[in-house]
């Protein structure tokens, strides 16, 4: 299988690569090597969801489920294809996941905290990041810019229910969370409203119960 048979497979894809500098700060990879290159891989849609719900970390009742499963999947794709693999959810160091994003291009910063694409919206998950001391995949370089400098309208500045997104102060975790937990029955549990409010991206978006699941861990990690 190639790389992107393989990642597609687990439910992942490749989202860009990029020739790291110095700024990057990565490790070492071994008998004298660096990387020359970074793969961003990620998720967007209900591909992860479909793959990860069937596997043994989903149903084994232990913590961070998608967490053991994306790691076991990616580092057994990275081995496959001569790549070192990182993880956003290992640290510290915990590594800058967003602006190496930036620098594979397609992304812009949105009010949301998240970084909106201008194929995926705001639904792409940065799974992980593959290095090699040689270019693994080359996809095309997106010089594409992101949606969100260029959206005038901004309808996720108004479909919070408690206005929790802002330009001037970004976003208000504990508004966020308190709002959650009022109940589990309120709308946002299927999914942030401002994300769905995104008029890019929309058929990427994920199945209620993948929007559930991450509303779940993030009231836990909020606490």
């Amino acid at each position: 299988m190639t790389l992107r048979e393989d990642l597609s497979a687990a439910g992942f894809l490749a989202l860009g690569e990029f020739e790291p500098d110095s700024e990057d700060s990565l490790p070492d990879l071994g008998a004298g090597k660096t990387a020359k290159a970074l793969l961003l891989i990620g998720s967007t849609g209900p591909s992860l969801w479909h793959a990860f719900s069937s596997s043994d970390e989903f149903s084994d009742g232990n913590p961070h489920p998608l967490d053991r499963y994306t790691k076991r999947e990616l580092s057994r794709i990275a081995a496959s294809h001569g790549g070192a693999p990182l993880f956003p959810f290992e640290g510290p160091p915990y590594y800058p996941f967003q602006q190496w994003a930036l620098k594979c291009g397609g992304f812009s910063q949105s009010p949301l905290g998240v970084l909106a694409h201008h194929d995926f919206g705001p639904w792409t998950g940065f799974r992980a990041a593959f290095l090699s001391p040689q270019p693994i995949a080359r996809p095309d370089q997106n010089t594409t810019a992101g949606p969100c400098e260029t959206c005038l309208d901004k309808p996720c500045l108004s479909a919070c229910p408690v206005k929790a997104i802002s330009v001037e102060t970004g976003y208000n975790v504990p508004a966020c969370k308190a709002h959650l937990e009022t109940g589990d029955d309120i709308t946002c549990w299927s999914g942030c409203l401002a994300r769905h409010a995104c008029p890019f991206g929309s058929h990427h978006k994920p199945h209620p119960d993948t929007a559930r699941f991450h509303m779940e861990s993030f009231v836990g990690l909020a606490r």
